[in-house]
């Protein structure tokens, strides 16, 4: 009886172990799950704040800023209930973000001209400028494949992006080959106009309408005829001596008889 007795509080105590190292297992991949989809969250909210950060370098319209506004409201409302400790900052930063999209959809839409933008003479601005519209137009499909973005919103900022991102381009090969140019490269300078001139004159045949790509194939034209000038000027020139005109006569000349 009593070994019996010690066998069922054996069993007992083994099924209690198993038990409890189940629901720890449980515990931890549920503490896993919550901390891998907070980690998620966390980095839609900050990819999306870097790209709001840099909108004052970009002619932005309303529209789009509000797409990013509302992306990163998704995001702190996923994270609210995930972040133990830090939930009173998402509420926070939440409660600011309502106040800024509301603010947004009362306000008349906004969209500034695109041909107003300039290229910076930093190059590490115009790097951080070619990396926000990139991410910037991810977003913008992302959103817009969750049914997120009207159709019309998203073909009218998708064209702005790609125009933007024609312009730091083009703009970008100008610089360079006008650079290259003072340095007195002139290959390197005639090469990067005349890819930019080639970019240009494609865009143009499916625009032909755009002031700014008119413009620039103009400006693209004139600064490769300098460069050409240039390169032309910068040759130096043969000038044969007299003394090697009679080597070459009398090497030439008929031979004669002793």
């Amino acid at each position: 009886m009593i070994l019996i007795s010690v066998l069922v509080l054996i069993g007992v105590l083994l099924l209690l172990v198993i038990g409890i190292s189940i629901i720890q297992q449980q515990k931890a991949r549920v503490e896993a799950e919550r901390r891998t989809e907070l980690a998620r969250h966390r980095a839609i909210i900050d990819e999306t704040e870097e790209v709001l950060s840099n909108t004052g370098l970009i002619p932005c319209s309303s529209s789009i800023i509000l797409v990013l506004y509302k992306r990163v409201e998704e995001a702190l409302n996923g994270a609210l209930p995930l972040a133990a400790t830090q939930s009173n900052d998402y509420q926070r930063r939440l409660i600011d973000l309502q106040a800024q999209i509301q603010s947004l959809q009362s306000s008349p839409k906004t969209a500034p001209p695109v041909e107003q933008f300039r290229l910076p003479d930093n190059d590490r601005q115009v790097l951080t400028l070619v990396q926000t519209l990139k991410k910037m137009k991810a977003i913008l499909r992302a959103e817009h494949n969750k049914g997120k973005v009207e159709p019309s919103i998203f073909s009218e900022e998708e064209l702005r992006i790609d125009s933007l991102q024609l312009r730091i381009n083009v703009d970008s090969m100008l610089a360079r080959g006008r650079a290259a140019c003072f340095m007195k490269q002139y290959g390197s300078a005639k090469q990067m106009v005349t890819k930019a001139l080639g970019t240009l004159h494609t865009i143009k045949s499916q625009t032909p309408n755009d002031p700014f790509i008119a413009r620039k194939v103009e400006e693209a034209k004139a600064m490769l005829e300098e460069v050409t000038g240039a390169q032309r000027n910068a040759q130096p020139t043969i000038v044969k001596s007299k003394s090697d005109d009679d080597d070459i006569d009398v090497l030439f000349q008929p031979k004669r008889k002793w």
